[in-house]
């Protein structure tokens, strides 16, 4: 979320391009600031990153990694899932495929794959990972490491309702375009911090998920 208030060129980018762009700006390096307290992931927001030092200090990092599922059709989408209505955190909300890493898991990607096969049943041989996005700091402690993938068309879901009601897909073309990128505020301990909202039909996206496609945004669909 870099000068969330600033950037707001245009997101004209073809399918081709935006995979082409997305392979030539990202990679597989895993950064410091996944596991680091001492690295607070930079969101631009002043009010966000002072938040995050915060955090950091009072409670122990949460590494976490997520799927950006890009479903490549003629016109792309972003596959998103609805949080299963009983969960005790983030209840009902609009989330990528993902979790907490476990010690088990090979790699931040690792990770992704098995909570996206977990979650909704996507399978492994429609997953073309492209690269981690940049690692997202939230107020509860998480660092997020997306991936981002090329998702072939042709999948079938298989929903896990002990953790998410409903997955669907929103035009890749909506999320990147940053008119509709609302920037709200809210408060925290007397500061005063902003995030991103992206209302799509009855969805309201927002939160880390907004955020992460803010940046999604910022990094590919910018010159």
């Amino acid at each position: 979320m870099n000068e969330p208030m600033l950037k707001t060129e245009p997101a004209a980018i073809s399918s081709a391009e935006f995979f082409d762009r997305s392979r030539a700006r990202l990679d597989f390096d895993v950064p410091r600031g996944l596991i680091d307290p001492n690295i607070i992931p930079r969101s631009g927001d002043q009010g966000t990153d002072r938040m995050l030092e915060i955090i950091a200090r009072e409670q122990p990092v949460r590494p976490a990694a997520v799927l950006i599922p890009v479903v490549d059709h003629p016109q792309p989408t972003v596959l998103l899932t609805q949080r299963a209505a009983h969960l005790n955190d983030h209840a009902g909300q609009i989330a990528f495929p993902g979790g907490k890493i476990d010690a088990t898991d090979a790699s931040p990607l690792e990770t992704a794959l098995r909570e996206a096969e977990e979650e909704i049943g996507l399978s492994r041989e429609f997953i073309d990972p492209i690269g981690y996005l940049d690692l997202y700091g939230t107020g509860f402690g998480f660092r997020i490491l997306p991936t981002v993938a090329r998702v072939k068309p042709g999948f079938k879901l298989r929903i896990n309702a002990s953790e998410v009601d409903d997955a669907f897909e929103v035009p890749l073309a909506f999320l990147m375009d940053p008119v509709n990128h609302q920037v709200h505020s809210k408060e925290f301990r007397g500061m005063e911090r902003s995030y991103y909202a992206m209302p799509f039909a009855e969805r309201y996206i927002w939160g880390a998920t907004a955020g992460i496609l803010r940046v999604l945004y910022e990094r590919i669909c910018l010159p």
